[in-house]
This record gives structure tokens, C-alpha cells and sequence, in this order.
């Protein structure tokens, strides 16, 4: 394996862990500043408070957007599989 196909590799390990993360990221980021901003308009400071939507938040990013990442998820596999003899040099 040359050192390009393995910058190559990694590249487009990390392209795709970015990809996979990014929805679930970006909802907890929103929900996040909401949270924050109703924190601060009603003066609650519970940790509870802001846990609990967060976490809620997260599961459903995560169960809407399952399908989607298992699909990126076999593409990038079957991919790497199928280039599989272009590393093995």
C-alpha cells in the first residue's frame, strides 16, 4: 500500500465518521442553544432541565436519522470492500 492510497483511506474514514455525526451533532447543537435560552429568559438553572430535552433530542435525531446512516454506512463498506485489491499492493 503507498502512502496516498493510505492518506486516501483515512481521508475518506474520517469523511464519512463527519458525515455520519453531522445530523446528530447539529440537532443536539440547536436544542442546545434553545435550551440555554429558555435557561436564561426563565432564570431555571436545573441541570435537569437541560439534560433531559438534550438527551430526548439526541435519541430522536438518532432513530430519524438511522436509515440514512446505515445506508452511508454500507456504501462506504462496500466500497472499501470492493477496492479492496487496489490496497492489498
Amino acid at each position: 500500500m503507498t502512502t496516498a492510497a493510505a492518506v486516501d483511506l483515512i481521508r475518506q474514514l474520517f469523511l464519512t465518521a463527519f458525515w455520519l455525526s453531522l445530523p446528530v451533532l447539529a440537532v443536539g447543537f440547536v436544542i442546545g442553544i434553545a435550551i440555554s435560552l429558555a435557561q436564561i429568559l426563565t432564570s431555571i438553572q436545573d441541570s435537569s432541565f437541560s439534560s433531559v430535552p438534550r438527551l430526548a433530542a439526541f435519541l430522536g435525531a438518532m432513530i430519524l436519522a438511522m436509515p440514512w446512516m446505515l445506508v452511508k454506512i454500507m456504501d462506504y463498506t462496500t466500497s472499501l470492500f470492493g477496492d479492496l485489491g487496489r490496497f492489498a499492493h
